[in-house]
């Protein structure tokens, strides 16, 4: 494949030039132009378009297996392929879970079938799978150990100290933690289960509530040399103390829907804005903004966490908590670049460069000779309106109905082959170009 004429977003510049992607790798990157086409290559003309690595999302719930309804992986990597992401990090919380090698290698070979993405699977850690935790190190397709301190499905919390303090002893790898106190949680529940206006979700599930699991997790890394990964950080109290306290050994990341919401939003879009841990208010937004362009947050994700309208339609507080957002996140984040809240560089560092470096995944998030051919082409000039019918999630709906939005992918690229393609001026929601399992492997980590 040669790709012409594109805007190639390299490091921290644009540089307009050529591509060429050769045995599924980044054969030759071209500033400037001039590279010849070879016989039988196709050859995409990328004028007036931006070349990006294809994104990484490390935080999806893809609901395979258990509840098909909701997604599975062919549907959950099509809507992936859709945002122009390339490869996806799925979480634990499964019916059954997968807290075990042989639960994870059915998901594996499952995604072989299914999926047009790279794919990783998270394994659960419960109160006594240490055995199970410790079975599953180097194996590829896995990608670390996901912890829920805060309620969560089935038997997939783990929040006494002793319980944690063998988890972080006893395993290597990278813990990926929601920190929520479920201590708190119970204790504060009288005080708010009469209440059925939405915003009483933020003040229930409060921002102290989300420090204290925070500065827990923390503690246990350091006291045992534990890599850590802190998922959706969601406050200001949070980001401003890992700015001053993170160290080497942690990490953290932040939803696009935490950039883009706030209360407001919240009582406005109903049950379709409800998540845990959930959407604050205008200065934690303000200050996640401020802790993502300085460092201290790594990289953006989307906890894409399906549920059927027909489910949210009961409302707070029985609506399940949760929202799709694979196929928008890349759009979202490049229409707050083009409208200044950021560069379409830093868009790169977090969502390609900053998963890619968190998890250590091998030769991805980048436009360097040798990468893998994962790329995304994107439109920077057209903006399109989102609605609930252009979506290939299962659910078939998106929070951010209604709204324009630019950056959408023109050609997703994985491996070299085209999974998914828009035309100029045709429907939103693509083409899905790539048959299920034809493309796409198990990621591996170092």
């Amino acid at each position: 494949m040669l790709i012409r004429d594109a805007s190639m977003v390299i490091g921290n510049q644009i540089v307009d030039g050529d591509l060429r992607v050769y045995d599924s790798k980044i054969y030759s990157v071209a500033p400037g132009g001039g590279l010849e086409s070879e016989p039988g290559e196709l050859v995409i003309d990328a004028s007036g378009l931006h070349l990006l690595p294809g994104a990484i999302d490390p935080h999806v719930h893809f609901r395979e297996p258990g509840q098909p309804e909701k997604e599975d992986l062919e549907s959950g990597s099509r809507a992936a392929a859709a945002g122009g992401i390339t490869s996806f990090l799925d979480m634990p919380n499964n019916i059954p879970n997968a807290t075990n090698r042989s639960t994870l290698e059915v998901k594996i070979a499952t995604a072989a079938k299914k999926a047009v993405t790279h794919h990783g699977f998270f394994i659960g850690a419960t109160k006594d799978n240490v055995e199970d935790l410790q079975s599953i190190e180097g194996m590829d397709g896995v990608c670390g150990i996901k912890v829920f301190m805060g309620s969560s499905t089935g038997d997939l919390l783990v929040h006494k100290q002793k319980d944690l303090e063998n988890i972080f002893e006893n395993t290597g790898g990278i813990i990926a933690t929601h920190a929520e106190d479920e201590i708190r949680l119970q204790s504060r529940w009288p005080e708010f289960e009469h209440r059925t206006d939405i915003g009483a979700h933020a003040e229930y599930r409060d921002v102290e509530c989300a420090f204290i699991a925070t500065k827990r997790a923390a503690a246990l890394a350091n006291d045992y040399d534990h890599r850590l990964h802190i998922v959706h950080l969601t406050s200001k109290v949070e980001a401003d103390w890992l700015t001053k306290n993170k160290g080497d050994l942690i990490t953290t990341e932040v939803c696009t829907q935490h950039l883009t919401f706030d209360h407001n939003d919240v009582e406005e879009r109903g049950v379709r804005a409800l998540m845990n841990p959930p959407i604050r208010y205008g200065e934690d937004k303000e200050t996640l903004w401020k802790r993502l362009k300085d460092g201290t947050i790594d990289c953006v994700v989307t906890d894409h966490a399906p549920h059927t309208l027909q489910s949210k339609a009961v409302g707070f507080p029985k609506a399940p908590a949760g929202m799709p957002g694979v196929e928008t996140s890349l759009p979202l984040m490049l229409t707050h670049a083009m409208n200044g809240r950021c560069s379409v560089q830093e868009v790169v560092k977090w969502m390609c460069e900053g998963p890619a470096k968190v998890y250590g995944i091998q030769n991805k998030g980048s436009l360097i000779e040798g990468y893998d051919g994962d790329l995304t082409l994107v439109d920077l000039e057209t903006k399109r309106t989102i609605t609930d019918a252009d979506t290939w999630t299962r659910v078939g709906w998106t929070p951010y109905d209604g709204m324009q939005l630019i950056g959408w992918p023109m050609y997703t690229i994985v491996d070299g082959k085209i999974v998914h393609r828009r035309e100029e001026g045709g429907p939103l929601k693509g083409t899905a170009v790539a048959s299920p399992g034809s493309v796409g492997r198990p990621l591996r980590f170092r």
